[in-house]
């Protein structure tokens, strides 16, 4: 915490450790590795394992969001952090060029809503640029596009609009 600029931020409870540790192990092995899993399958089967794995996280984790604001109640713990980085690139990047295209984040009405909400957290936005993503994904990929045509969209406009997320969990008296 040394080096933090929110010390008193605390992403690792004591309370929710079991919890988050659970999300954590879930997010990372089906949704931060599955898309590379689906991205870079080299037959069927392990496509359609991969896939069909990182759609039962995303699914699981909109119906855990349509009940609670953040993955473990009220407050952004590691889990969320975990979860953010990947929903960000998702469907600019690993909806399409991985081949994780049953559904984009936003037609998910609660993860759609979620990623909005992180994305405007204080201070959040500014580390996330999208122009840098595109480019170090389809520029340097090159077994998954040749060509290196770098996509002219999406904009950040969408990420920018009113989540409503503030009211989950408190109309439900979680």
């Amino acid at each position: 915490n040394d080096k933090a600029q929110h010390p008193d931020a605390d992403l690792y409870p004591d309370e929710l450790k079991p919890a988050i540790d659970g999300w954590n192990d879930k997010i990372y092995a089906t949704v931060n590795n599955g898309v590379y899993r689906c991205g870079f399958a080299q037959t069927q089967a392990a496509y359609d394992q991969a896939c069909d794995s990182l759609y039962a996280t995303l699914d699981g984790s909109a119906r855990e969001l349509a009940r609670q604001r953040y993955l473990c109640g009220d407050r952004v713990p590691l889990a969320d952090v975990r979860l953010f980085t990947t929903l960000f690139r998702f469907d600019v990047v690993y909806y399409s060029l991985f081949k994780c295209n049953r559904r984009r984040i936003q037609d998910y009405d609660h993860l759609g809503a979620y990623l909005r909400d992180l994305y405007q957290l204080p201070g959040v936005a500014e580390t996330c640029d999208l122009e840098a993503v595109k480019r170090d994904y389809y520029g340097n990929l090159f077994p998954l596009n040749p060509g290196g045509i770098i996509p002219s969209g999406p904009d950040l406009e969408s990420l920018k609009a009113a989540h409503g997320r503030s009211q989950i969990g408190a109309q439900m008296g979680a």
